[in-house]
């Protein structure tokens, strides 16, 4: 594959872009080794970029680089998982419970949107697509009641606990209770209940907790010991 080569930096962010979807989308699962001469011959470009796109996956936790050894993608710690999940807890809780005093016409309107594609996408058990609606419908609450600042925040948390919620979405299980936490969540906003609100939300961020047991079980080389 050949990547658009217009300047250095958009080579870079490229094949960031390319591994970063992969590894999340575990196209490239936990333990696995990749180079950068691998790499480099695989997207057609210099290393120079492999390098950097390495180094930037390094700092966000998706890849581990030892130097005279080589790079692996990371294990999942469950320790990140858990602060991430703990965070967006509290915060989702009280955004929530916001949302239902702030929340405009068109944000509304952009939630039931998403409702409706999220159905789809289970009908069609596209889970790929249902990640991405699921981080979409979360974002949408967040910009909604004006806190987008606090959603960027999070993100830097994030990574650990979006590849668990992928590998869940992967496994085949929970497709349906996650579409109605997310529908009863809409409609609790719509509806102004902020306790009813935050409650669905303590609920759905609980979901990994138990969840995490089952996937350790049926991936155990995925996780760090």
């Amino acid at each position: 594959m050949n990547v658009k080569q217009s300047n250095l930096r958009s080579v870079r962010d490229q094949i960031y872009y390319f591994l970063m979807e992969d590894i999340m989308k575990f196209r490239l699962v936990p333990g696995t080794h990749i180079s950068e001469k691998e790499i480099s011959e695989r997207y057609e470009v210099s290393r120079t970029p492999v390098r950097e796109a390495f180094l930037q996956l390094s700092k966000e936790g998706l890849l581990e680089i030892y130097p005279q050894k080589g790079t692996r993608v990371s294990l999942i710690d469950l320790n990140l998982v858990e602060e991430a999940r703990f965070m967006r807890e509290n915060l989702e809780k009280a955004v929530a419970e916001l949302a239902c005093e702030e929340f405009s016409d068109e944000a509304m309107f952009e939630l039931e949107r998403n409702l409706k594609m999220q159905e789809m996408s289970i009908e069609q058990k596209n889970y790929e697509s249902l990640f991405d609606l699921d981080e979409a419908f979360h974002t949408t609450i967040f910009e909604g009641c004006r806190k987008s600042n606090i959603w960027s925040v999070i993100q830097q948390m994030n990574v650990p606990f979006r590849r668990i919620r992928f590998l869940r979405l992967a496994a085949d299980f929970n497709w349906n209770t996650i579409y109605q936490q997310h529908a009863a969540i809409a409609e609790a906003i719509k509806s102004k209940q902020p306790t009813e609100a935050r409650r669905i939300a303590e609920e759905h961020l609980k979901l990994v907790i138990v969840d995490k047991e089952i996937l350790i079980k049926e991936f155990p080389g995925y996780f760090k010991k």
